[in-house]
């Protein structure tokens, strides 16, 4: 049950940092390339990594086993850690995390602008 337990919370962790990471190197490479100037410093990154590995491992592994993972069948010596469930979570999360980080990073200013603007007119 406990070895159960470990492997799955070595997935899940592996799944956050890897989501984590691709969506943060990509920033940095595209947002280097794009407007000449890295959106995260050096320092930002450390930070970033720094964090959410701390809260990741945190939650990930106090998760107690439960009496569940008895009933489900062993995972074989030859499967890799990541499956392609996970590759497809990674990949959805990563992509999600980009749309949403790109659009504040390149349009998120002209965004307040115009909620701004309209808040004004309505007087509020």
């Amino acid at each position: 049950m406990w070895g159960r337990n470990v492997y799955d919370s070595i997935s899940k962790f592996l799944q956050f940092q890897l989501t984590v990471n691709i969506v943060a190197v990509i920033v940095a490479f595209t947002g280097a390339c794009i407007t000449q100037d890295s959106p995260l410093k050096a320092v930002q990154m450390l930070w970033v990594n720094l964090i959410m590995d701390t809260f990741a491992s945190l939650a990930l592994a106090t998760e107690p086993p439960t009496e569940a993972l008895l009933l489900r069948k062993p995972y074989g010596r030859n499967k890799p850690l990541i499956s392609r469930t996970m590759m497809k979570n990674i990949l959805g999360h990563a992509v999600y995390q980009l749309t949403l980080i790109f659009t504040l990073l390149f349009v998120g200013e002209e965004l307040s602008q115009t909620r701004c603007s309209a808040v004004k007119q309505l007087g509020c």
